[in-house]
């Protein structure tokens, strides 16, 4: 279903197109997470594991980069993490200004063991659509985000 709004074409137009994005974002983005809290992680968990997996040990600053998230939300996510012994935090000799995090055992395990299923998961919702269009896709959601309209 699209807009019921009554303006310019143009304006029709950009929120049917939002709206269509916006749930079909929701309808993935649902069902991955409830693979991913179904081991008890939360979405911003999950990303640091990840994150942590693919890139090695970062500062908490790349980390909120990485994710698109505030200092101050990567602080709480990254306690509730140490918590579970999942990662560890430490500062560096050669630069006390940040803490730096690594993965644990307990937290390498977990993440080598829920990245291939949600790799997995990604790829099957992702089939709908054709290698190219999944090529399309990508590159006019790279277009949108870099776009720094004012």
């Amino acid at each position: 279903m699209g807009t019921h709004f009554t303006g310019s074409t143009e304006k029709k137009q950009a929120l049917d197109c939002f709206i269509k994005l916006l749930r079909a974002t929701e309808s993935v983005n649902t069902d991955v997470q409830r693979n991913i809290q179904a081991e008890g992680l939360s979405e911003s968990q999950f990303g640091i594991l990840e994150a942590l997996l693919h890139l090695g040990t970062l500062n908490q600053n790349q980390i909120a980069k990485k994710l698109l998230k505030s200092g101050g939300n990567i602080t709480l996510v990254i306690d509730n993490l140490v918590k579970q012994g999942l990662v560890v935090r430490e500062k560096r000799s050669e630069d006390r200004r940040f803490y730096w995090i690594s993965l644990t055992d307990k937290g390498r395990r977990l993440i080598e063991h829920l990245f291939p299923l949600h790799a997995e998961n990604i790829t099957r919702r992702m089939a709908v659509l054709s290698h190219e269009e999944q090529q399309q896709l990508g590159e006019l959601c790279r277009k949108l985000g870099k776009n720094n309209y004012k």
